[in-house]
């Protein structure tokens, strides 16, 4: 399987997320950018997810329909033709990093997928039937992390 190269140019892979990104800043989404999508995909599904929540895996975004011809999306964008899901705050669209103060640093992960075939999800999916979703439609994907402490 080919990986696809996800980038930002708020942080590095593994580095410190701005304020402005998380739910106590601006709350906007990261810009993104991203290179390698095989030619054979329909759409490109994006997932952000924090799996150091204190019950368990948290969704912060999740976007389906994502244009394969795409090349990423600016800060407070979304992709052209692209639809955002409910998040775990029970909202549509993106919501930050808001770990519980004191909490040690939590990892965000940006997973962008390339799929064969549109996937259906319920308007408000879990991190895991989003990861069991594609994992069966699958022909590349990337990831980024960021992490943000409060």
């Amino acid at each position: 399987m080919t990986g696809i190269d996800l980038k930002s140019s708020a942080f590095n892979d593994h580095a410190p997320i701005a304020r402005r990104y998380a739910l106590e800043g601006e709350d906007v989404s990261p810009p993104l950018r991203w290179s390698g999508v095989p030619d054979d995909a329909s759409e490109l599904v994006l997932l952000c997810e924090d799996p150091d929540a204190p019950s368990g895996t948290f969704v912060h975004w999740v976007v389906v329909g994502i244009d394969p011809h795409t090349d990423g999306t600016e800060a407070g964008t979304l992709p052209q033709g692209a639809t955002e899901l409910v998040n775990g705050f029970g909202r549509r669209g993106w919501d930050g990093p808001h770990p519980p103060p004191g909490d040690g640093p939590h990892r965000y992960f940006f997973r962008l997928y390339a799929v064969d075939e549109p996937c259906v999800l319920p308007d408000a999916p879990t991190a895991q039937q989003v990861h069991e979703t594609v994992e069966q439609r699958e022909v590349a994907s990337g990831t980024l992390v960021g992490v943000y402490q409060r």
